[in-house]
């Protein structure tokens, strides 16, 4: 898929690159997560932007690599759930690159610059590090052991790398310039010791490289030519530059680094330690949750990799960061979903209506279009009986003028079947409404009125004999403003207490009750839902996708 979208500076150099014979004519990107968390809809653009790029050339290939530098935050259920989720975002790759097995030339590299005296193990602590290393306004100071010889670092990095030493003791730093403006070069630390298994190379190492050593490397063990890095990654390229040099890449084999804005969407947070957060308090049921930004929630909420990916296209490749409005996203969903969901009643919130002058064991079936402008796509049956249930919201008692749905007296049509009217309502002592006593046409079966009269109400039903009874949640934004945490504000305290409301006893059609887990389709009038992976065969569960309209629009746009 070639990315396109409203401007792509970075599918333009690929272009000019690939005219000029760069790289002797070979493309390669990759996309290398951290497996420290799930994919979010952020990740989504980055996977759309460095697979589409790779398809500019018939023989362009996009590599997956885990940059798994950190053991205490990798976990193998994030590796394989990254896995999972590209695949259902539509890509495939060949094999499977891990930065870990790329631990043992990275040493190597390490130790031959501190042979070189290009590196050095420093002593001290972490704070004495940062701050010898000063700030924007003042210059850094060089270590005390600094001019270490090489023959003492190298000694202490091989007993660092053995394990003798605990952590916090010893780090490995490049000895670059501590007076530099780019204060990533004043002397990065490239090794900490970390004593901890490692979740694919077991207890073999007991230091693990930092993300800025290891991140450029790996793109060149693996003859990437084009790093596509978001902005935050602009002010390391220097650093990956000066390390790719100094262990001898030919310049016409170093990747070359290009940065683009990361995707920002409105209502969304995309952080993976706020993220972290929200699972680990509970705020939500876990990475899955369909109120997660995750590519795994967003599934579960009911999204479709189509509507993703035609989101990430049509945001554009830019070079500012900025925030992208939600409704776009949502525009993109609704947009495939119309097309693509079939369509069945359910009833939320039912009233029961009986149809007095039909008979007790009265029963016909309606072959209704699952999809009303493709018929192709089949019917399914839905049986007309004596009793039914339709939504509470569809009737009212004493209407305002232009009520065109239920209300005493008044004729409407029961979606596909026949024209009922309201004679008698019943209440509870509460004086809620119970039942609606109504009388039907038995010459208006199949829905139209035998002698040409006009009824202009419409509703959707189901029949109480046939019905499925299904929990249906009903999922909404999960924060309450665009752009949380904005403005240092604890983004918890934005948390929509809404996002989820549980309904129970909903009433579907029985073909709502045979769908599989993950099947999408529209309850007519209502939204867009989804089967949840709760759902079994004697338990049906829904999700609700989204709303027909935008709801949040009309009360943005109140008063």
């Amino acid at each position: 898929m070639e990315v396109e979208g409203p401007g792509n500076f970075v599918a333009d150099k690929v272009r000019d690159d690939l005219a000029q014979g760069k790289f002797g004519g070979r493309l390669r990107t990759r996309f290398p997560p951290e497996p420290n968390g799930y994919l979010h809809i952020g990740h989504a653009k980055s996977i759309v932007v460095n697979f589409g790029l790779a398809a500019l050339d018939p023989a362009g290939h996009c590599n997956l690599r885990f940059d798994d530098t950190n053991p205490s935050a990798e976990e193998v259920e994030y590796a394989e759930a990254i896995e999972r989720d590209l695949r259902w975002l539509g890509y495939e790759w060949g094999e499977t690159f891990y930065a870990s097995d790329y631990f043992p030339q990275l040493y190597a590299w390490a130790e031959e610059l501190v042979t070189r005296g290009l590196a050095y193990v420093d002593s001290q602590t972490m704070e004495q590090i940062r701050e010898g290393r000063g700030d924007f306004h003042r210059p850094g100071v060089n270590s005390p052991f600094r001019e270490r010889s090489a023959e003492e670092s190298l000694d202490l990095l091989r007993r660092m790398r053995a394990g003798e030493f605990a952590e916090g003791t010893h780090v490995l730093r490049a000895k670059i310039d501590m007076q530099s403006k780019d204060l990533k070069k004043r002397d990065p630390i490239m090794y900490r010791i970390l004593n901890a298994p490692h979740h694919r190379t077991g207890d073999a190492w007991h230091i693990y490289p930092i993300y800025d050593w290891a991140h450029g490397q790996s793109d060149a063990i693996e003859g990437i030519t084009h790093s596509v890095c978001t902005l935050e990654f602009q002010n390391h390229r220097p650093l990956y530059e000066w390390y790719l040099e100094a262990i001898g890449i030919p310049e016409d084999e170093r990747p070359h680094q290009y940065e683009f804005a990361r995707l920002n969407v409105g209502f969304m947070i995309t952080s993976k330690r706020k993220l972290l957060t929200l699972v680990t308090e509970k705020h939500v049921a876990g990475w899955d949750d369909p109120r997660m930004p995750t590519i795994a929630g967003l599934r579960r909420r009911g999204y479709t990799p189509e509507a993703i990916r035609g989101f990430c296209e049509r945001t554009g490749v830019a070079k500012k960061d900025g925030l992208v409005d939600v409704t776009l996203l949502e525009h993109s969903l609704r947009e495939h979903l119309n097309a693509t969901s079939p369509r069945a009643m359910a009833v939320l919130d039912p009233i029961e209506v009986v149809i007095e002058n039909m008979a007790e064991d009265f029963e016909h079936s309606f072959p209704l279009a699952l999809d009303p402008v493709d018929e192709s796509r089949g019917t399914r049956d839905v049986p007309l009986t004596r009793t039914l249930y339709v939504e509470r919201e569809d009737f009212m008692e004493d209407p305002p003028k232009k009520w065109w749905r239920l209300a005493p007296g008044q004729e409407v049509r029961l979606r596909g079947a026949c024209l009922i009217t309201v004679r008698s309502v019943e209440h509870d002592d509460t004086g809620r409404v119970t039942r609606l006593v109504c009388e039907w046409d038995p010459e208006s079966l199949g829905g139209s009125a035998p002698d040409g009269r006009k009824v202009r109400g419409t509703v959707h039903w189901v029949s109480a004999k046939h019905a499925v009874e299904a929990e249906v949640r009903l999922y909404d934004r999960l924060f309450t403003v665009e752009d949380p945490g904005a403005d240092d504000t604890d983004f918890l305290t934005q948390l929509n207490p809404d996002s989820l409301q549980v309904v129970k006893g909903a009433k579907l059609e029985p073909w709502l009750g045979t769908r599989a887990v993950e099947d999408r389709v529209q309850f007519e009038r209502v939204g867009y839902f989804c089967v949840d992976k709760d759902s079994r065969p004697d338990a049906v569960v829904y999700n609700r996708t989204i709303a027909l309209r935008d709801s949040w629009a009309k009360m943005t746009n109140k008063g």
